[in-house]
């Protein structure tokens, strides 16, 4: 009989599609557990969950969003929780993984952009980005050096507004560092489609009732394997393998993801 996988999620009503990445196997052995998460935004974080999450012993927060979702709902953090700006698709505004919030305010934005089928490719692209935009090389390069800091401690988080796409890439890369094999990436990757789910219902009701379609939403706020195999393409297609992509693309040596492996990774 197969055992079960852990859950590995965090359950804070307030801070949804949260899960600890610790856990899943990598080579010589599995991430360490309550080291590194990913999450949605943080902003609505209360009173009633702060106490738990604070039991994380999380020490600091990675922000992979635009100023501009920042601005209109900035994480509740504590003071001691050290939050750290990445922007992801700095160059790139239009990127639809940042429009979330616009759109869902403007439905005849929403209807104009993801009408007709074409919220797949916009995604499909978006992930693409996600893996070559100088912005985004800018960033997940120093999500990496400050993961490796020696000066760094506690236990970190990564988010963006959803935490599916931005956060989604910065999760998947991170496991194929570590040696996870492509399925067990694509299971933490897609199980936002169930962790995220709950939490987007009253949201998508109140939205149903003032006229909006819906349905245009449905590829924007869950995963795709398709959104995945757009970034594991451009990966392949521009650097080769995860670790050129590191070395190539983010500018990592080889002893930094040495690094990361060993500070992330609980021999077997």
């Amino acid at each position: 009989m197969t055992t079960p996988p852990p859950d590995r999620r965090v359950h804070l009503k307030s801070a949804p599609n949260m899960r600890d990445l610790g856990g899943i196997p990598v080579s010589g052995g599995a991430v360490r557990t309550g080291m590194l998460y990913r999450s949605a935004s943080l902003a609505k974080l209360d009173d009633a969950d702060e106490a738990e999450f604070e039991s994380l012993g999380i020490t600091t927060v990675y922000d992979l969003r635009t100023s501009t979702e920042r601005a209109d709902a900035p994480d509740r953090l504590a003071e001691s929780v050290r939050s750290v700006w990445l922007d992801v698709v700095a160059d790139s505004q239009d990127n639809v993984a940042a429009q979330i919030p616009t759109l869902l305010s403007d439905p005849a934005a929403l209807e104009e952009m993801l009408g007709g089928g074409r919220a797949d490719g916009y995604l499909a692209d978006a992930n693409r980005k996600f893996v070559s935009l100088p912005s985004a090389l800018t960033a997940y390069r120093s999500f990496y050096l400050d993961l490796i800091d020696e000066n760094r401690t506690g236990a970190a988080l990564f988010h963006c507004t959803t935490g599916k796409d931005r956060t989604g890439w910065a999760a998947a890369s991170f496991l194929l560092l570590l040696g996870a094999s492509e399925d067990d990436v694509r299971a933490d990757y897609l199980e936002t489609n169930t962790d995220l789910a709950p939490a987007l219902q009253p949201m998508l009701a109140a939205l149903h009732a003032k006229g909006v379609r819906t349905d245009l939403l449905d590829p924007i706020l869950g995963v795709r394997d398709s959104y995945l195999d757009a970034a594991l393409d451009e990966l392949r297609t521009r650097y080769g393998t995860i670790e050129d992509y590191a070395r190539d693309g983010l500018g990592l040596t080889d002893l930094q993801i040495g690094e990361l492996r060993r500070r992330f990774t609980e021999n077997a």
